[in-house]
């Protein structure tokens, strides 16, 4: 019989369950806001990039910088190599939800400009994400990784949030450069709305912050809170500024072109009548 990790994966699930109920809100909406294909192509090639990213850096250094898994709970959960299988997962997840935001704020945005912000926004999830995981043996994470050298933001060097950026790049521009062939319009090219996935990007942000909380790190909360509630406040103004006043008026886009179209007859009708 063919080896299967029947165990590793049913681990994976008991020891990372809120891994998986964000994976789970995942699939919901990005089936909804971009067809089964389309989720499926995101989650499979966000994953790919995700852990050919960690298994370079993990011996070179390159995007994160240099980091180590322990591999304290390998047997008990599933690994790709040095990799935990879960930590690749969660990459598709925060990529959308980052992308989400990015065509929330920029709805009329082209597709290139939205996926680079959408790396930016990626990496700001990270400032409170990677230092929290970092003391993941104060809460029910596990002591999963460690950076050998430290780094200058709360143990985290600087140069994992530019692999974050590029990896979110990467993640969201590959999907939409993959759906700009005609094939990929085909299979891809389904766009819908991304409103639910802007409430699961502040979701992720929220239990991260909350977990920054439980463990007594007020230092690191208070820098999260704070980049975090400028950045949003930055990101409202952005989407005020573009969005139409007539479409926010009772009715909305089309009573204002009936509006516009019954003010309009008359002088169609004398139009007809002069000629």
């Amino acid at each position: 019989m063919a080896w299967f990790p029947a165990n590793e994966i049913v681990g994976t699930l008991a020891l990372r369950p809120y891994v998986f109920a964000f994976l789970a809100a995942y699939l919901v909406l990005a089936v909804r806001d971009l067809g089964g294909r389309g989720a499926t192509a995101l989650l499979a090639g966000g994953a790919a990039v995700a852990f050919a990213a960690e298994y370079v850096s993990t011996r070179v250094g390159v995007p994160f910088g240099l980091y180590h898994y322990t591999g304290d709970t390998r047997g008990a959960e599933l690994f790709l190599s040095n990799v935990p299988a879960f930590d690749s997962l969660s990459f598709p997840f925060l990529a959308y939800a980052s992308w989400c935001v990015a065509r929330w704020v920029w709805p009329a945005g082209r597709p290139v400009p939205t996926a680079a912000a959408a790396g930016i926004l990626m990496m700001l999830l990270d400032v409170v994400i990677d230092p929290l995981a970092l003391r993941g043996d104060r809460w029910f994470l596990g002591r999963v990784f460690y950076y050998p050298a430290g780094g200058a933001y709360f143990g985290v060097p600087l140069s994992n949030f530019a692999g974050w950026v590029l990896v979110g790049w990467a993640i969201v521009g590959g999907y939409v450069a993959a759906g700009q062939t005609p094939a990929g319009r085909a299979a891809l090219g389904r766009r819908g709305r991304p409103g639910l996935g802007v409430l699961l990007y502040y979701a992720i942000l929220a239990f991260n912050v909350a977990m920054t909380a439980w463990i007594g790190e007020t230092n690191l909360l208070g820098a999260g809170i704070l980049i975090h509630g400028a950045v949003f406040l930055l990101l409202w103004t952005v989407r005020r500024g573009q969005r139409d006043p007539r479409r926010d008026a009772p009715g909305g886009g089309r009573l204002a072109s009936r509006s516009r179209g019954s003010r309009m007859e008359p002088s169609r009708k004398g139009d007809r009548g002069r000629r």
